[in-house]
């Protein structure tokens, strides 16, 4: 770009994305052309306000109108404007230079970053490989910088790998699978590189991915919307891509619910952890992906038709996980009181949840203002665990109302020191211990109580927990938590997880330069000095949408 400068792998770009959204858009209206609205967003408080110094917009988010012919809608204004209003900490340029020693290179062109760059490690496993997922921060790292190219070779080369049979033990896999990871093997002898691609077949556990596809199709929507190319998008083999992935998830089958029926270690709990159901980060991902898709589809007849499928889900998934995912101090005293066996559609414990089943610990760890999405729901069962990922993606593509949003930042306020303490993030809140940990789990040594996937702390949730404050108006949530990860990250080298009940400990077998937890970082710092950025990865609420709830408002009390 003209008028670039490169300062410690940061370049000085004009900010081109733009923050505004669906606010108010009904679904229903998909087919028909849409206009371009922009009104003025809430501010922030005065504090916040003065020390980001720019203002947020919302308004109509649509693929055809995002951006015009002849210029660029939303911010444009030079990025040093705000850039250069403070000393920038002395990590940042550190976290520049480890995230582009992760970049790997097919055939000269950078396609995406390894998991992890620890050479100290003695395992290398497939830490070696582009996972699709973990390239998701480092992706918004470089298109935040101004360096689009790379995301979209990685959204290409996923996409290639996509059309591949994939089969595993004599079975086919489904045509719209993506792959969890890739890697790139170099032949010096006769100059060539080739790509292995892992949907399943080589991973622990052999659980093949359904956060891929999901990822990938938010990914695209990001790039979309910062670059302003909609010719990516509009390319016959990425639409055939979404259109795979689509059929997929929005197959019709025996379930009588609009959520998405999961294995154990589909998604970033690769392991097994008691989320086997309808685990809460798979069913928001679920979410901001048919939404994300509905923007970008063509409206041809096909496209069209896919579109009539999702608005049909998305009324659907949005009632039920408003009416029966969510938690606060009210419905969980009307749980605490539900009556058992009750038959016919006017039944009010609709999943016959026993009550004895509601552990102890939730009690005490519901403030009486606050709430959340809980892990799971299904017959007789709900994980009442609260899930970072899930509640963050739930505020950041309005699966959650404004209400509940705030509700979600109230209770990580309330229970800080549980849900951040010395390390932002808890994964998984609380850990599972003794026998409840050995049925769960298999025994599972790597997921001990407080450490990895039960209870651990990740630093890459960082860049979730900094847009979903970002977009409540809370900046001054985010700035705590970077605050806190900045005495730690660089000093510790960058380690993927944290243990223990505050985050105190640098992993068990945590490995070190982990390329989302340096990408999270720089995410999280560089959205919190230009906000204008949270426009590629949220979505403003469908108030069409809005249930009338029989919950009560306890958030707002």
């Amino acid at each position: 770009m003209d008028g670039t400068k490169e300062m410690g792998g940061l370049r000085n770009v004009s900010s081109v994305c733009s923050i505004s959204e669906m606010d108010d858009f009904d679904f229903s209206r998909l087919l028909d052309k849409p206009k371009l609205n922009i009104e003025r967003q809430r501010s922030f408080d005065e504090r916040s306000l003065s020390e980001l110094s720019i203002g947020l917009t919302r308004g109509i988010d649509t693929f055809e109108t995002t951006y015009s012919p002849g210029g660029r809608s939303g911010f444009n204004t030079p990025a040093s404007s705000t850039r250069n209003s403070f000393e920038p900490h002395p990590m940042v340029a550190d976290a520049w230079e480890a995230l582009r020693r992760s970049l790997v290179y097919f055939r000269g062109q950078p396609v995406g970053t390894i998991a992890a760059y620890d050479h100290a490690s003695e395992e290398v496993l497939n830490y070696d490989q582009v996972f699709v997922r973990d390239f998701v921060p480092s992706a918004l790292a470089f298109l935040m910088n101004g360096e689009p190219e790379i995301v979209k070779q990685f959204l290409l080369k996923t996409l290639h790998l996509q059309g591949w049979e994939k089969r595993i033990d004599r079975f086919k896999l489904g045509e719209g699978a993506m792959p969890a990871s890739f890697k790139v093997l170099h032949d010096p002898i006769r100059k060539t590189d080739s790509l292995v691609a892992d949907f399943g077949e080589s991973a622990i556990g052999r659980v093949a991915p359904v956060d891929s596809g999901f990822w990938w199709i938010i990914l695209l929507r990001a790039y979309t919307k910062s670059t302003g190319d909609l010719s990516l998008a509009e390319r016959p083999e990425c639409q055939k891509g979404i259109k795979l992935i689509l059929t997929l998830c929005l197959s019709e089958g025996f379930d009588t619910f609009p959520t998405l029926l999961c294995a154990d270690g589909c998604s970033m709990i690769d392991r097994r952890m008691g989320i086997y159901g309808y685990p809460i980060e798979i069913q928001a991902l679920f979410f901001m992906a048919l939404r994300c898709a509905s923007s970008m589809l063509k409206h041809d007849q096909e496209g069209k038709e896919f579109i009539e499928r999702i608005v049909k889900r998305l009324h659907a998934l949005s009632y039920h996980m408003r009416s029966y995912f969510w938690l606060d101090f009210q419905q969980l005293n009307d749980i605490y009181r539900y009556k058992t066996e009750e038959y016919s559609h006017t039944a009010v414990n609709k999943f016959n949840v026993i009550p004895d089943s509601i552990p102890d610990w939730v009690f005490d760890f519901m403030p009486t203002r606050g709430g959340y999405f809980i892990g799971n729901v299904s017959p007789a069962r709900m994980d009442f665990r609260w899930f970072a990922l899930g509640n963050c993606i739930a505020i950041l593509s309005s699966l959650a109302t404004h209400e509940q949003a705030m509700a979600i930042m109230d209770l990580i306020e309330a229970r800080w020191e549980e849900l951040v303490g010395e390390m932002p993030l808890k994964i998984a809140y609380p850990a599972i211990e003794s026998h409840e940990w050995r049925i769960v789990t298999g025994c599972d040594p790597k997921n001990t109580r407080w450490s990895y996937h039960n209870g651990g702390s990740w630093p890459v949730l960082l860049w979730l927990l900094t847009a979903a404050c970002i977009k409540t108006g809370r900046p001054q949530i985010a700035r705590k938590a970077i605050d806190l990860a900045e005495t730690r990250l660089l000093k510790d080298s960058w380690p993927e997880y944290y243990d223990g009940k505050l985050g105190r400990y640098v992993g068990k077998q945590a490995r070190k330069y982990q390329t989302w937890s340096i990408a999270g970082y720089l995410v999280a710092k560089m959205m919190l000095e230009d906000p204008s950025h949270l426009g590629m990865i949220s979505l403003e609420e469908d108030r069409q949408m809005k249930p009338v709830l029989r919950r009560s408002s306890s958030w707002t009390c």
